[in-house]
This record gives structure tokens, sequence and C-alpha cells, in this order.
């Protein structure tokens, strides 16, 4: 079973968070909200949401900021939620990044297909039906073929490497701790330096971010990894 679509809704109004909540999780997606700016912007480049519904008015830091400081890290799709109609204020929203932009009230069934819209802009595309792939930027990775390319071209991994990019990938955007990545990848009865991670993501920098003058693995001081769009 496919896993749900995971919206973040970021709303300081109560009562409209969970209006949405509730008629999203109806239609069959994950949904969760939050009020704050501040830590809405720190879950959306930690957490692993699918698209983003994002009010303008918040406490700590506004919906303007919130977007164009994720876009310099991450294309998840943004939809734009708020009560001003202004013009500027939508050029605004859409000139820093947003996908869309609505003006409250709208009616839900409008909400729902632009975000089905935003989705499937941001979807990666194949040629291979039904095929599987992980995609970030210009690198592809196919789980069924255990194959991975960089601007077309393939790049050769050990099994060890392929099995912690695609984990990576599988999470882009969210912050892997060495731990998770030695559990996840290693194992949990690994015994070994805990220092591998550290080694296998200089050997997967010099195949990747290095050969082809592009940075996909960012390094988070003192928690951890993150693939980044």
């Amino acid at each position: 079973m496919a896993e749900p679509i995971r919206v973040f809704i970021v709303e300081d109004e109560p009562r409209i968070a969970r209006f949405l909540q509730i008629e999203l999780e109806h239609e069959g997606f994950q949904a969760e909200t939050e009020a704050n700016g501040r830590r809405a912007f720190e879950r959306i480049v930690q957490e692993n949401h699918d698209i983003v519904l994002l009010d303008v008015m918040l406490p700590d830091m506004d919906g303007m900021e919130i977007c164009r400081r994720v876009r310099e890290v991450s294309s998840i799709p943004i939809i734009m939620l708020t009560a001003r109609d202004e013009i500027e204020d939508k050029v605004n929203g859409l000139d820093i990044g947003a996908d869309d932009y609505m003006t409250k009230p709208f009616a839900i069934q409008e909400l729902l297909a632009r975000i089905r819209a935003a989705l499937r802009k941001h979807a990666p595309r194949d040629t291979v039906s039904g095929e599987e792939k992980l995609v970030v930027r210009n690198l592809v990775l196919y789980p069924s073929r255990y194959e991975v390319q960089v601007k077309g071209e393939n790049v050769e991994l050990t099994k060890k490497e392929y099995s912690l990019l695609e984990y990576l990938m599988r999470n882009k955007r969210m912050v892997l701790t060495r731990d998770q990545i030695l559990q996840k990848v290693w194992g949990y009865d690994y015994v070994g330096d805990t220092n591998v991670v550290d080694v296998y993501i200089r050997y997967l920098r010099a195949k990747i971010d290095d050969k082809f003058q592009d940075k996909y693995i960012h390094t988070v001081r003192g928690v951890g990894y993150v693939i980044k769009e």
C-alpha cells in the first residue's frame, strides 16, 4: 500500500487549522499542523513532508520569510494561504518560490485540486512505467536496478555506498544522525568504528558532489547529514 501524502499545515488560527486537518485526513492525506512560524520553518527543513500549506500572518516568522528561507534549501511544494488578497502580496509570494497562492475564504474542493496540481508539478517523471525512482535535482536512484545516475551518467557505487545513498534520498530534507544511519545501513548489531559513517559520506561526496561539482550531501554540525534539493 502506498504511503499517504504528508501535508504540513502552517496556520495559527486553531479553528482553520483543525478544519483543514479534518478535511485532508478525510480525503486520505496525512496532515500535521503548526502555529508558530519559527518552529514551522525548522520542521519543514528537518521533517519529511510532501507539501506545505502556509499561512502568511504567523507569530515569530511570517509565511513570506519562511517560504524564502525554505527555497534556499528545498523545492518542496508550497501553497500560501492568506486573508490578504492584494495583488502585490500574491506576486511577492509567487516570486519568492510559492507554487500557488489562495485567498481565504476558499472552497475545500478548490484547495484539494490545487494540492493535486502542485504535487503533479513536483512529481518525478519516468518513461519506464511503474518503476520507482528517487530524485534530487540531477541525482537519480533506481531502487529496482541498484542504479544511480547524475546528469544522465551512471555512478558506480559499492553495496554499502548505495544503501547509504538510498537511505539519505528516501529521507531527503530530513537531518539523519550518525546513530540513525548506523542502525539503518549497518544494522543494530554493528560494533565497529562509529566514524564509518563519516568515511562513507566522504566516499559518496567524492563520487557525486565532487565529481559533478554539485552539492547534494550537507553536514549539519553536531547532528548528522541531510540531502537537500
